[in-house]
């Protein structure tokens, strides 16, 4: 495992970084957070990603707050926003409406390993800088898409944002309690689903390029991530014909696996199987309920565990949570207490991994942010480039890639 934030190696500007990615070239037309969060996934494990922003303000999350300020005020603000989703890339400002600079793009497209854009079907088209285009000039690149609705079909135009296809997709009609109102999950998951999908179809993509001398259109839609995740409620559906409905934090096939409440604060428990159950049974003291007929199967919970949750609740209301957490850690029933995000960022299991890193903004503020998750041997993930300034690579990036 790697090291804990306090000994993370602090952040290099510019040092190339030998990932296993290293070598892939990718250009992003990234804006906000699907495109961009799939052009950071790859520029952390080690392309070298080139992110296109208009000169006049460039990609506009860029202007979300919080914006703060490094110790000289005089450098103006940075969004944490965008830092969090554009580290270790370089960025260049191009004007998309001015023919030589456009020009210059395919130019770059046609030392590129990958396209990664995110803007609505046809306007990068329009602009020449569409697959076709590009594709023509460079065989073996891979063009990926991100959109709300994929590039074809009746929904194609729409614009659309997390809170949108979150609502379209189902997604809204399961979160939240029985019986309130629709509510979105409070992460993005609709961008950030998009993303992963899309970064990880067109690496499968690239090593097929490799293969076959041919690139390929990657074309990811964030109603089809969203409905890809959905696996558990779609199968339900298919497999019943019911509807599947919101229910808190509870299970519609596993019970007793929710939140609860002690006398001090929320906690869950997840009694996935009979022996988990017979072992919640013992810690709360009512081992008659193992031989209940209402509850001595898996699916017998779950159809009573309105009346489950009756009887569990008063006594959970007893104690305080770290009780019962003591008590469902020494019978190895999985628990958890129900954190905030200062909580979970100073997490000890948070630290072991090594998740928070320290970051550098352009204007000098020490601020931190969440690395990529995923361990790999043989490498160690680190912030080689700052989050950069709007075209603060125009130069190097046409020298090193153009010559």
């Amino acid at each position: 495992m790697t090291s804990g934030p306090s000994t993370a190696p602090q952040p290099v500007p510019d040092a190339p970084h030998p990932g296993p990615l290293a070598g892939i070239r990718v250009l992003e037309f990234g804006q906000i957070a699907a495109g961009p969060f799939c052009g950071m996934l790859l520029a952390d494990l080690g392309a070298d990603v080139v992110k296109v922003e208009k000169p006049d303000g460039g990609d506009d999350m860029r202007r979300w707050p919080p914006m703060t300020e490094g110790p000289d005020p005089s450098k103006g603000r940075y969004s944490e926003n965008f830092a969090s989703v554009n580290r270790n890339k370089r960025s260049i400002a191009v004007d998309l409406k001015n023919a030589v600079a456009v020009e210059k793009l395919r130019r770059l497209a046609s030392v590129a390993d990958v396209i990664v854009e995110n803007f609505r079907p046809g306007v990068l088209d329009r602009l020449g800088l569409g697959f076709d285009a590009l594709r023509a000039g460079n065989p073996k690149l891979v063009y990926t898409s991100v959109t709300g609705y994929g590039q074809t079909g009746p929904y194609a135009g729409r614009g659309a944002f997390d809170v949108t296809v979150q609502a379209v997709s189902g997604l809204m009609s399961v979160t939240g309690e029985p019986g309130g109102a629709a509510v979105k999950a409070g992460v993005p998951v609709g961008d950030f689903v998009a993303g992963l999908y899309s970064a990880f179809t067109t690496l499968a993509a690239v090593m097929a390029a490799r293969t076959s001398g041919q690139g390929t259109r990657v074309d990811c839609s964030m109603l089809g991530g969203l409905l890809g995740i959905a696996q558990l409620q779609t199968s339900e559906f298919f497999g019943t014909g019911r509807i599947p409905q919101a229910l808190g934090s509870a299970h519609p096939r596993n019970a007793p696996y929710r939140g609860f409440r002690a006398s001090d604060a929320p906690f869950v428990i997840a009694a996935g199987n009979d022996k988990l159950w017979h072992s919640v049974c013992e810690a709360v003291g009512l081992e008659p309920l193992k031989s209940d007929p209402r509850f001595t199967t898996q699916e017998q919970r779950a159809r009573n565990q309105g009346e489950l949750f009756d009887l569990l609740q008063p006594v959970f209301e007893t104690r305080p949570v770290a009780h019962w957490l003591a008590e469902f850690d020494r019978r190895g029933v999985p628990y958890a207490p129900i954190n905030d995000y200062a909580e979970i960022l100073d997490d000890p299991q948070v630290a072991h991994l090594g998740l928070v890193h320290p970051m550098t903004l352009p204007n000098g503020r020490q601020t931190r942010t969440v690395g990529f998750p995923v361990q790999v041997g043989g490498f160690a993930f680190r912030i080689y480039r700052r989050p950069p300034e709007l075209g603060e690579h125009n130069e190097e990036v046409e020298r090193e890639w153009l010559g």
